[in-house]
C-alpha cells in the first residue's frame, strides 16, 4: 500500500473505533467496508479487520481499567461462555455463503437500537439481576450464540453483547461497554482472528495503520464514554445499531 492509502486506513480506523468504543461495538460499520472497497476479498478483509479490532480492545482497556469497574469472575464467565462460539463461528464462515445471514443480522441489529430507544431508562443505572444458576446458564447460552455470530459474521456483534449485559444482567451502559470492549475486543476478536488467520489469510502489510487508528480510537472513545456517562453512550449505541443494521441489509 502507498502512504495515501495507509493514511486513509488510519483515519477510517480512528473514527470507526472511537464510535465503537462509545457504543460498545460497531467498528466494522466503516472499517470493514473500507477494506473491501480498497480491494480485499471478504474473507481476507474480515480476518484483517478482526486483528485490528484487538487494538480497539487494548486501547479501551487502557482507559477503562483505571476505573476499576470490572469484576474478574464475571469476566471469566463471559469468556468461557463466548469463546467456544467464536471458534465455531470462525470455522463456519469460510464454508457457507454469508448474504442471508448478513440481512438477518441487519434486521436484528436495527431491532436492538429500536428496543433501546423505546426504553428510556434502560441501562441508566446498574440494577444487577439473574445472578443465580439458571440466570447464568441462560445468559451464558445467549453469549455463546453471540460468540458464533462474532466469529462468523462481519461486525457489530459487540453491540449484541452490550445490550444483553444491560438487559439480562442489569448492568448500566458504561459498565456493559467496558466489558464488551475488553473481553470481546481483545479476547473474542483475538481468538476469531487467530482462527480465521489459520484457515484463511490476513493482510499484514495493511495492519500498521489499522492498528494505530484502532488503538487511539479505542482509547479516545472509552475516555469520552467514561467522562460523559450513560446517556451519551445510550444515544450513540442507538445510532450505531441503526446505521450498522441498514449497512448490513443494503450492502
Amino acid at each position: 500500500m502507498n502512504w495515501d492509502q495507509q493514511l486513509l486506513l488510519f483515519f477510517v480506523a480512528l473514527v470507526a473505533n472511537a464510535f465503537s468504543a462509545l457504543a460498545g461495538g460497531g467498528a466494522g460499520l466503516l472499517q470493514l467496508p473500507a477494506l473491501i472497497f480498497l480491494g480485499l476479498p471478504f474473507s481476507v478483509a474480515l480476518a484483517t479487520h478482526k486483528v485490528a479490532s484487538v487494538a480497539l480492545g487494548v486501547g479501551a482497556t487502557a482507559r477503562h481499567w483505571r476505573e476499576r469497574n470490572i469484576d474478574c469472575r464475571f469476566s471469566l464467565f463471559i469468556l468461557a461462555a463466548g469463546l467456544p462460539g467464536v471458534v465455531l463461528g470462525a470455522n463456519v464462515i469460510l464454508q457457507v455463503p454469508d448474504r442471508v445471514a448478513e440481512v438477518a443480522l441487519g434486521v436484528l441489529t436495527i431491532a436492538l437500537g429500536l428496543y433501546s430507544f423505546l426504553k428510556p431508562d434502560l441501562g441508566s443505572e446498574q440494577q444487577l439481576r439473574h445472578r443465580c444458576l439458571s440466570g447464568y446458564l441462560l445468559g451464558g447460552a445467549v453469549l455463546m450464540l453471540i460468540g458464533v455470530l462474532n466469529g462468523s459474521l462481519t461486525s457489530g456483534t459487540g453491540l449484541f453483547v452490550t445490550l444483553w449485559l444491560v438487559h439480562w444482567f442489569g448492568l448500566d451502559y458504561k459498565r456493559a461497554v467496558a466489558y464488551t470492549l475488553i473481553l470481546v475486543g481483545m479476547f473474542w476478536n483475538g481468538i476469531g482472528a487467530m482462527t480465521l488467520g489459520m484457515l484463511g489469510e490476513i493482510r499484514w502489510d495493511w495492519l500498521p495503520a489499522l492498528l494505530l487508528g484502532s488503538l487511539l480510537g479505542g482509547y479516545l472513545g472509552a475516555h469520552y464514554a467514561i467522562v460523559k456517562g450513560n446517556h451519551l453512550i445510550k444515544r450513540v449505541f442507538e445510532v450505531v445499531t441503526l446505521l450498522m443494521g441498514i449497512s448490513l441489509i443494503w450492502a
